[in-house]
């Protein structure tokens, strides 16, 4: 465990040699590819989310590729499409060419600006971890990690994604402003020469062998009850619900949301060299993990509530009445 607990130290080190902050990005990104999931990252342009995902695909030596989502973007130019080709002896046979999703690592530039019907094209790949063209299907090679962006300020033309599509993200996390001095330091590393020449850290192999350790994170009966609770605390009109879920939650976390806390926060505990999952784990990915799968609303837009700003007060109370006991 401590070897691969270093492993992952030393991979976020190589990443910090060119994405300057953001390290809470960076480890929701890895604690993704670890569980298993899929991210999406909502930010203003600009901020590295596309350098983050090709630094990482250099640094675990993985398949990387880029779709820049547009309006007339086809599913097919995703998934692949089947090709007419001409053999030696004459004949025409049909062959698949395989789409940019048949890579390890999926960048989904603004995603929100396909059509419905390509967006489920994606889904369905991230979901079924599978491509059917045809009577044939063919699998996507572990691992497999879809990061999505989306541009919060340029609405216009955009295709907002269903909630129901929304839960098939593990995480959605806000990508902030740097401050100052990590501003001073990406301009800096901008007037340099040379990029800085990053090494690999580890492979396929050794990721997913570090997969399978962290699905060996021990889980107390208490913790558990803690992340149920957390996700019952959404749900207006339940037993369970808090006070601001009744008054300004349309709808709370399915139970997809109790599984993602307890996966996000089993690798979020590998990653401080932990066996176990504590409260504390679960309490430090709930945001990311539940933001998207609450649904506001009216009396929450016009009294100006976010998603965060509910979920930081619902995941205190529940967190005092679970040390309560």
């Amino acid at each position: 465990m401590n070897e691969a607990v270093g492993c992952l130290d030393a991979v976020r080190n190589e990443i910090g040699r060119v994405i300057v902050g953001q390290q809470d990005v960076i480890d929701g990104v890895l604690i993704c590819l670890l569980s298993g999931g899929h991210v999406l990252l909502e930010g203003v342009p600009g901020l590295g989310k596309t350098t983050l995902l090709r630094t990482l695909s250099r640094v675990l030596h993985l398949r990387y590729s880029r779709i820049q989502f547009t309006p007339d973007l086809m599913p097919a130019d995703i998934v692949g499409s089947m090709v007419m080709e001409t053999s030696d002896g004459g004949h025409k046979v049909l062959r698949f060419q395989p789409g940019p999703i048949f890579s390890h690592l999926v960048l989904a530039d603004e995603i929100n600006r396909a059509t419905p019907k390509t967006q489920s094209a994606l889904l369905e790949a991230m979901q079924e971890r599978t491509v059917t063209s045809g009577t044939t299907t063919h699998e996507l090679e572990r691992p497999f990690l879809v990061m999505a962006t989306q541009n919060p300020i340029e609405m216009e033309g955009t295709y907002p994604l269903p909630e129901a599509q929304l839960d098939r993200f593990l995480m959605k996390i806000l990508v902030e402003y740097p401050s100052r001095e990590e501003l001073n330091t990406i301009v800096e590393r901008t007037i340099q020469f040379e990029e800085p020449a990053l090494q690999m850290i580890v492979d396929r192999d050794k990721i997913l062998a570090i997969r399978d350790l962290c699905r060996g994170v021990l889980v107390a009966p208490h913790v558990l009850d803690f992340a149920v609770s957390l996700v019952m605390a959404t749900q207006p009109g339940t037993a369970n619900a808090h006070a601001l879920a009744n008054k300004y939650i349309r709808y709370g976390s399915s139970p997809r949301g109790a599984q993602a806390l307890v996966e996000c926060g089993r690798v979020a505990a590998f990653m401080k060299g932990r066996a176990h999952l504590s409260v504390d784990d679960v309490r430090g990915v709930a945001a990311s993990v539940l933001r998207h799968r609450i649904i506001l609303n009216f009396d929450a837009h016009a009294d100006e509530q976010t998603p965060d700003s509910l979920l930081k007060e619902i995941i205190g109370a529940v967190a005092t009445a679970a040390a309560r006991g």
